[in-house]
């Protein structure tokens, strides 16, 4: 193994064709988008270069609600963060412990991750229907009818309804990331632990945290990516509204470019989704880096 790992021309080999469709497939397309982003395009006509004012126009005139969408995906980013990684963990600690049915809760709370999100979507758009959908039944056959409603078609409740099916589909994935890393840990620290008296909730805290906090901040990189990024669950319950109150980034972006033709204008927000899923990936690591020097 020494010698295959000490031979740069094999590393080269085995190395080059994943980075060539990398390549292809990820880096070139920015590298046209930013380009793209600098033109006045319909997508079909000669581009016009007008240099950094689509950028202008986002930021500085902001007339199709930018900033506003911008402000839906950070809510998102910021309700993944606090309430669906610390659901993931409580979780994966509570079945670790070996309770009964222990391998059924993994496998069932880990099956909506494997769903197609627009079969999700289509799912609890019937959940949330209003006249005929389970929840208003439910709340209606526990005579709680003051609290029946429109959830997907008001304003005030569409984006934390969103929220809810988000939680819902992706909660196992990261309870299956933390569990790993939790069965990871040696039985002889707790047996230790339990020894000394320290409760469930003192060796969870002192032990399980502090030695999965590299797992912990993978599943905190990829919820707080996955919400700035989100895409298709908003958009098939939604499509962004009612009245933009679901709009994220990349529904606007969507909208921009295939529905209203504006390329040019369209590749300026990719961009900006590109840069600050860079830059909040940068700022997780320094984070997580001081809290472990610390």
């Amino acid at each position: 193994m020494d010698k295959v790992l000490g031979n740069k021309k094999a590393i080269f080999i085995f190395v080059f064709p994943a980075f060539i469709v990398f390549f292809l497939v990820a880096i070139l397309p920015i590298f046209f988008s930013v380009y793209y982003s600098m033109l006045d395009w319909d997508g079909i006509g000669n581009g016009i270069f007008v240099g950094l004012k689509n950028y202008i126009d986002l930021f500085v005139n902001n007339t199709d609600g930018f900033s506003f969408a911008i402000k839906n995906s950070f809510i998102l980013a910021v309700l993944s963060v606090f309430i669906q990684v610390p659901l993931a963990l409580i979780l994966a600690i509570i079945i670790s412990k070996g309770i009964k049915g222990e391998g059924f809760f993994r496998t069932v709370y880990f099956i909506p991750v494997i769903i197609s999100t627009t079969v999700i979507g289509q799912l609890w758009m019937k959940i949330y229907q209003p006249k005929y959908g389970l929840l208003n039944n439910i709340l209606d056959s526990l005579n709680l009818d003051f609290l029946k409603h429109n959830w997907l078609g008001s304003p005030e409740t569409a984006l934390g309804c969103a929220f809810f099916v988000i939680v819902w589909q992706y909660i196992g994935y990261h309870m299956l990331l933390l569990y790993s890393a939790i069965k990871a840990i040696p039985k002889s620290l707790y047996e230790a632990a339990k020894v000394d008296g320290a409760t469930n909730f003192q060796t969870a805290i002192k032990i399980t945290i502090p030695l999965i906090m590299p797992m912990i901040k993978v599943c905190v990189t990829f919820a707080l990516i996955g919400s700035l990024k989100t895409f298709d669950l908003i958009y098939v319950l939604t499509k962004g509204g009612p009245i933009h109150a679901t709009e994220v980034p990349t529904t606007l972006m969507f909208s921009t470019i295939f529905l209203q033709n504006k390329y040019g204008y369209g590749s300026s927000m990719a961009i900006f989704i590109i840069l600050e899923c860079l830059i909040f990936t940068v700022l997780i690591q320094k984070t997580f880096k001081v809290k472990n020097q610390i």
